[in-house]
């Protein structure tokens, strides 16, 4: 007799209950011994727990009932049993034997629970209460069938105790399970590559092609005192000895920091033997700019680009079998992505998110503007893990910003685990070079006269241009660069924010660019959000930066008069009042305040401010309970509290589509999640329902509102409140 684990679907066969077993242990033996072989101690134990949970995960789809499902005898959305409780009650009979395969199993498709709710069924942890009395009773047949189908794979029945952090081993552990299965179920479904080729870092040939690019665009450039202090940097960078597992590197904006530190990191890759390199980055539009510098100076002759580095520009995970292929995997030896799918990652308890984590371990971390990162009430969990990943996972980090927030100093974060140990890359004296440098290339003023629309933008345009206008929410740059363009002529505006599709900022960026090298056009103003202020090799005359946070502004100041060309260069606060269009954003109300008790008190404003400012606000504020609750659930194994409290974005958002010729392709699984993040934008869900906004499967939905180039969603928006009479017109 045949026995099933997948029912035939879309023209492709059943898949045999046999051929998933051997292929899901097959896998979750890799990716346990290649994460196991950076565990500081509990290697053996976590490549032994993914073979246990994964030889029985499936077990209780041997139930003949799910048989019937399963062989496509039956029609049903879903099994009439649930088939995890047999896996996690083969395990519990083994007295010899921890608990944490039978979590595992238990968690494989749902997520982890609460811990302490499961200790407390005694016994029947870990169990599904309304069957488990029958699958008790079944379990033998059950057990029969395995060992004639499959036999015994693994016979060790040694007791595991971990030894490390439970809760971050957890993750791991159900990670190289869920992976496997996932991975397995897509390959039989034609979903993903059977054989799929793992392109390897090959560190110290990277490092060397790095160094020759730079050398050569050393040559080419002109002899600057800017450009003198960046080659400096990428050497001390590059050479820097270092024996700590967790380093900074403050270097100002404008400093070669993407690459200099890029070079520290395969250094120290290849002297620890560590197999990838993750860039964590605080906005999705600075992804791109990033990838192709690191395409065009890491990719090795005959290597796929995208193969060699990977972006992700927003958390693309999915629960549903019909797009688990549309997840982003952490396959690729370089990979860059956003701090919201990276520290998310580490916090799920999602297996559809969870499953890539395993490919963490033995990995170098480049956190670049840190500032940015992270909210401060997510600060105390974040070091919490950063230090557990270092400590134990063989983890090295980089924690960069040319603001750089020295968060493991202030002890209302970190508790009385002040770290003195993390080490600076780049020397006292050349930090004080750069930092010199950096006085002098521009003055902070500020006007706190609140502006409505129409005087906010007469204001800007008296100002000698070209002109860089940020905005706190991504509705009033729109509005305002809408305004703009009707009062002063379209050719004279530009507008970037996530309003916009990842390929619509590329292409809006690109105009940017090209404008700015053109020295006779100067009459006009870029509109956009905080999403530009980090990582953009743009410069500009004058610029606008509506009240937020010290960081923020410093950063922002970093796209104004980069070169030192101007002698008179000028970097504006302002405030805006809300006129039925302009929007505040709240979140940003306490940061704003403190920056302007130091531009009502006269203090310089430097990067020397930034970790003052963060102690100034967490005296001013606190962190709220929040950071407390995160760190108790983390101790406890309360997965489910610690992903739903931790939220680097606190807004529930959904991936909407913006082009309706797309649905067909999603529907029959022919779109990638490469292609899928480029064509899409997040939106908060609330909106997506408020507006009516039809779903096309899973969290995907159809932008159906006006979208267009320039304002990008919120063409829609706009047009929508202006037919409402939310506008005032003026």
């Amino acid at each position: 007799m045949n026995y099933f684990a997948h029912s035939p679907k879309d023209g492709v066969e059943a898949q045999t209950y046999a051929a998933h077993i051997r292929g899901v242990c097959h896998l979750a033996d890799r990716f346990g011994r290649e994460a196991g072989k950076y565990s500081k101690s509990d290697g053996e134990a976590l490549r032994r727990l993914v073979e246990k949970a994964a030889e029985y995960h499936d077990i209780g789809k041997l139930d003949e009932k799910n048989q019937a499902v399963l062989s496509g005898k039956v029609k049903a959305k879903s099994l009439p049993v649930n088939h995890v409780d047999a896996g996690a009650a083969h395990w519990l009979t083994q007295s010899s034997l921890s608990p944490l395969a039978a979590s595992a199993i238990q968690a494989h498709h749902i997520g982890f629970p609460d811990y302490s709710e499961e200790y407390n069924k005694g016994d029947r942890m870990f169990r599904d209460l309304a069957i488990a009395a029958d699958i008790d009773k079944k379990l033998s047949s059950y057990e029969a069938v395995q060992s004639s189908t499959i036999g015994h794979l693994y016979a060790d029945k040694a007791e595991i105790k971990p030894q490390g952090d439970p809760s971050m081993f957890m993750r791991m552990l159900l990670s190289c399970l869920a992976d496997a299965d996932h991975t397995n179920t897509a390959q039989h479904y034609g979903q993903y590559p059977a054989d799929e080729q793992i392109v390897g870092l090959r560190a110290e040939e990277r490092l060397a092609q790095l160094d020759a690019c730079i050398e050569t665009l050393r040559v080419d450039s002109a002899s600057t005192t800017r450009n003198e202090l960046r080659n400096q940097m990428y050497r001390e960078c590059r050479d820097t000895s270092m024996t700590s597992w967790i380093s900074s590197c403050d270097s100002p904006v404008g400093s070669g920091k993407t690459t200099a530190v890029m070079a520290h990191l395969l250094r120290q890759a290849q002297q620890r033997g560590l197999r990838r390199v993750f860039v964590v980055l605080p906005f999705t539009n600075i992804i791109r700019q990033s990838v192709e510098t690191y395409r065009k100076m890491l990719v090795l002759p005959g290597e796929n680009p995208e193969e060699v580095v990977a972006e992700l520009h927003h958390r693309a995970d999915f629960e549903s079998e019909d797009a688990r292929h549309l997840t982003a995997l952490w396959r690729a030896p370089i990979i860059v992505t956003t701090a919201v799918a990276f520290f998310e990652t580490i916090s799920s308890n999602s297996t559809a998110t969870l499953r890539r984590l395993h490919e963490l371990p033995g990995s170098a971390i480049f956190v670049d503007e840190s500032h940015a990162a992270l909210p401060a009430h997510l600060l105390p969990i974040a070091w919490r893990w950063i230090r557990l990943l270092s400590n134990e996972w063989s983890c090295y980090w980089v924690l960069a910003s040319g603001s750089l927030s020295r968060f493991w100093t202030v002890r209302d974060i970190v508790g009385d685990e002040i770290d003195t140990g993390v080490a600076e890359i780049v020397s006292d004296k050349t930090r004080c070079k750069l930092s010199s440098y950096e006085i002098n290339r521009l003055s902070y003023r500020h006007d706190m006269t609140p502006k409505n629309t129409a005087q906010l933008a007469k204001w800007i345009s008296s100002f000698p241009g070209p002109r860089l206008v940020i905005m706190n929410t991504v509705q009033s740059a729109a509005v305002l660069a809408e305004h703009l363009a009707n009062h002063v002529g379209r050719k004279q505006v530009e507008h970037i924010s996530t309003a916009l599709t990842p390929d619509d900022r590329d292409a809006a960026l690109e105009r940017v660019k090209s404008r700015l090298k053109d020295k006779t056009d100067t009459d006009w103003t870029l509109v956009a959000t905080s999403c530009v202020e980090a990582g953009m090799d743009i410069s500009f005359r004058t610029g606008f930066h509506e009240l937020s946070s010290l960081s923020s502004l410093l950063q922002a100041a970093g796209r104004v008069n980069r070169e030192g060309e101007f002698a008179d260069a000028e970097m504006w606060t302002f405030q805006i009042v809300e006129d039925g269009m302009l929007k505040l954003n709240p979140g940003l109300k306490q940061t704003g305040n403190v920056l302007k008790s130091y531009l009502d008190k006269g203090m310089q404003i430097s990067p020397a401010l930034t970790t003052k400012s963060l102690s100034d606000e967490i005296a001013m504020y606190g962190l709220g309970g929040k950071n407390r609750r995160l760190i108790e659930s983390e101790k406890v194994q309360n997965f489910i509290r610690v992903e739903r409290d931790f939220k680097v974005i606190d807004s529930d958002t959904k991936l909407a589509v913006v082009d309706e010729g797309l649905i067909a392709r999603l529907q029959s699984g022919e779109i990638n999640w490469k292609e899928l993040q480029r064509v899409s934008v997040r939106i908060s869900k609330y909106k997506l329902l408020e507006l009516g906004m039809p779903k096309i499967i899973d969290d995907i939905y159809l932008w159906n509102l006006e979208y267009d180039r320039f304002l990008g969603y919120m063409a829609g928006v706009i047009k929508r409140k202006q037919y409402n009479g939310e506008a005032i017109i003026v």
